[in-house]
């Protein structure tokens, strides 16, 4: 399985702008630029869609993890917060707060901690990946 995205950008770094679009659609033509990555212009950025792919990718992961234990998640939520600094992302933290039936405070940190490790974002970043996950 192979899936596609693409990035047009016009001009110089900091006065140009450009366009991000996937191969689902969900982004098409989306908008970036030097205010939106380095500012707080609109439109999206590269480091906010990493964030967004690691989320999904690891809450998705740890659903997996904790039904091959025998249990049911009812709700997942992550954050992951994508650190740029000086043209590099040091790190990438992520906040996961899950609700588990049954499932003990211990266990569930294990399979993050599982999750965080064998996710394939979490694989393909070359980065510090830190974690405060809570099961409420």
């Amino acid at each position: 399985m192979k899936r596609t995205a693409s990035a047009n950008w016009k001009g110089t770094g900091k006065e140009g702008k450009g366009t991000v679009s996937t191969q689902s659609g969900v982004l098409n033509d989306t908008q970036y630029s030097f205010s939106s990555r380095f500012e707080e212009g609109i439109g999206t950025n590269p480091e906010e869609l990493v964030g967004a792919a690691h989320a999904g990718c690891f809450t998705m992961k740890l659903s997996f993890v904790i039904s091959g234990a025998g249990f049911t998640p009812t709700n997942i939520d992550t954050k992951a917060t994508v650190t740029f600094e000086n043209g590099a992302i040091p790190n990438v933290h992520l906040d996961v707060t899950a609700s588990v039936p049954g499932l003990s405070a211990e266990q569930f940190a294990e399979m993050a901690a599982d999750a965080k490790a064998n996710c394939p974002i979490s694989k393909l970043l070359n980065t510090d990946i830190t974690m405060e996950a809570k099961l409420v």
